[in-house]
């Protein structure tokens, strides 16, 4: 167990020295807490060889030392969004003054979780009233399995301070930026929260840049030709934020809303834009004023994925041989079986916005076209194509829908808005699509019958849920960003397309892990979630773990959910 006393910094420096050259274990007597002049170092958890995770440490500085102003953090959206702001500059110092990697495996790192373009809650740094933290990772030096104490002593005395001072003293950032960074974090958070009150379920500002410099690169695009969004006057609306002042962008109604045009118009750009308007962005991202419904979930096909007593009869009856579909399970779902109960599982978790691009969908899930119907009656199709069940949605349960869709304009039938993507800008044509409607009468015949259906709640059983691996009672970890190793299974999120860091994917594991003791075999999945997001609110992110971690990030209910109907060992029963 560490050793709570705070010690002096040279107790630190004289601890290196006596162990210098010894075996690498002996790096554990530095595990403790220690005053430095400016700041006190906690050293959490040392690593047990040159090549392991690196070791974990933190940082706090007080106060009246870090001189950080209450309006910086007064609100909670300056709060997050300073805290992320105070890890990217810990980050770029960490590089400018660590000499990097001295000896054999990670030796000689200092690191601290490195967020992207979105502006996230984060374990990496914390701002109080009385002091500022941040949580940071040491790759402790060694040559071979010897301690190399000279090279620790530079990291612990001579690297850390400057990394500290440059980073987590307000006097040393540059205040405009940082401003800047809070308050369009503030503005943003406002914005979204206005959505419901302005009838909308998403906003994109007028000048934001959608385009992403590569599918691998999410910073803006800046080479060729970059066509700044500008909405179409009918669909123009004016928001007052509190520190931006007033902004005009495109509201899109709550409703059914397709997104047409020609290939390489900007369709599914514009829809990734509204998938991450979930999040907030950095300053200079394009898309800081682009916010989205924060319950709303990109939709796709996911072939090959295990589904686990799911009601989807409300897409999907009559299979063959009598294969129930109000109860359906699957080890390897096809297309149309997988987006029914993506579909599914979201709104029974509280979905509002469904986002869908046909470039991903199974295509016999979205359209059944009159020829087809022709050829083969509905007694003997088992699918309720999402084209007959959109407008139900919408008016049973309250969902809306964004849809990108090229191929068929018997969507016309059932849009509230059509909005045409030509040359990257958009264009409201809902009232030719209209008139396209009343000219040519469509011939296909609705299958979806007078309402959506109901919406199934399940019960996860706790027994189905194993962390063990080999000899350790709980083996949790993330694999990248789309895949958490539980126990003995790989839980595989490829097909969660809105989760955007490790970070989140670290604590989705473990919040998966976290989940079990509320499983008592009466609570449903969703309420299970309600209970972990409400802890999470309440408490913060530590709550997920016994110890300080500092590569955590905060994550939504639907990606926690959706996590957990991908473990292929989940056991449910139905409510009811």
């Amino acid at each position: 167990m560490r050793d709570e006393r705070i010690r002096k910094a040279e107790d630190l420096r004289n601890i290196l020295r006596r162990i210098d050259g010894r075996g690498y274990k002996a790096y554990k007597d530095t595990e403790g807490i220690y005053a430095f002049e400016n700041f006190t170092l906690f050293v959490d958890h040392v690593q047990g060889d040159p090549f392991a995770t690196p070791s974990r440490a933190r940082v706090r500085v007080p106060q009246q030392v870090a001189g950080f102003p209450n309006d910086t953090f007064k609100s909670k959206s300056r709060e997050i969004a300073l805290r992320d702001f105070l890890t990217r500059r810990f980050s770029e110092s960490a590089r400018k003054f660590c000499n990097g990697n001295r000896g054999t495996g990670k030796s000689g790192i200092i690191s601290i979780d490195r967020p992207g373009q979105e502006i996230l809650e984060r374990t990496s740094a914390f701002i109080e009233e009385f002091h500022v933290e941040a949580r940071f990772i040491m790759g402790l030096p060694a040559f071979g399995r010897r301690i190399a104490g000279r090279h620790a002593e530079a990291m612990f005395f001579d690297e850390l301070p400057k990394i500290v001072e440059s980073s987590l003293f307000f006097k040393s950032l540059d205040s405009k930026e940082l401003y800047k960074h809070t308050e369009t974090a503030e503005d943003a958070d406002f914005l979204r929260n206005q959505l419901e009150k302005m009838n909308l379920v998403a906003f994109v500002a007028d000048k934001s840049i959608l385009p992403r410099a590569s599918g691998i690169d999410q910073r803006p695009l800046t080479e060729g030709k970059v066509v700044p969004f500008e909405s179409p006057k009918s669909l123009q609306v004016k928001v007052k934020l509190p520190n931006k002042g007033e902004i005009t962008g495109m509201g899109i109604p709550k409703g059914i809303t397709l997104i047409v045009g020609g290939g390489y118009h900007g369709k599914s750009t514009f829809l990734k834009a509204l998938e991450l308007g979930v999040y907030n962005h950095i300053p200079g991202d394009g898309r800081e004023f682009v916010v989205t419904n924060p319950y709303a979930v990109k939709i796709r096909a996911e072939d090959g994925r295990r589904i686990e007593k799911a009601d989807i009869s409300p897409f999907i009856t009559n299979l063959p041989f009598s294969q129930e579909t109000k109860d359906f399970s699957t080890d390897n779902a096809s297309g149309s079986t997988s987006q029914a109960a993506n579909i599914i599982e979201a709104l029974e978790v509280g979905a509002k916005l469904l986002l869908i691009d046909e470039d991903t969908s199974a295509t016999n899930f979205m359209i059944r076209d009159h020829r087809m119907q022709e050829l083969v009656s509905k007694d003997k199709e088992p699918i309720t194509p999402f084209i007959d069940k959109a407008q139900q949605l919408h008016k049973d349960l309250g969902v809306s829908t964004i849809l990108v869709i090229g191929g068929s304009g018997d969507y016309f039938d059932v849009a509230d808005h059509v909005i045409c993507m030509i040359k990257y800008k958009p264009h409201n044509l809902t009232k030719e699509a209209g008139e396209i409607v009343k000219k040519y009468k469509a011939e296909r015949k609705p299958e979806g019958g007078m309402k959506f259906g109901k919406i199934t709640e399940r019960i996860p059983i706790a027994g189905s849920f194993d962390p063990r691996k080999g000899r350790k009672p709980v083996k949790v970890s993330p694999k990248g960003l789309k895949t958490i190793m539980f126990g003995l299974h790989h839980i595989d999120l490829s097909g969660i397309e809105q989760l955007v860091d490790t970070s989140q994917t670290h604590a989705i594991g473990d919040a998966i892990y976290f989940a079990m003791k509320h499983m008592d075999g009466k609570l449903t999945l969703k309420e299970i979630v309600d209970k972990i997001l409400k802890d999470v609110k309440e408490n913060g992110l530590d709550t997920l773990n016994y110890w300080p971690v500092g590569d955590y990030a905060v994550f939504r209910e639907l990606e926690l959910a959706s996590a957990i109907n991908r473990l292929r060992t989940l056991s449910v029963k139905q409510k009811g």
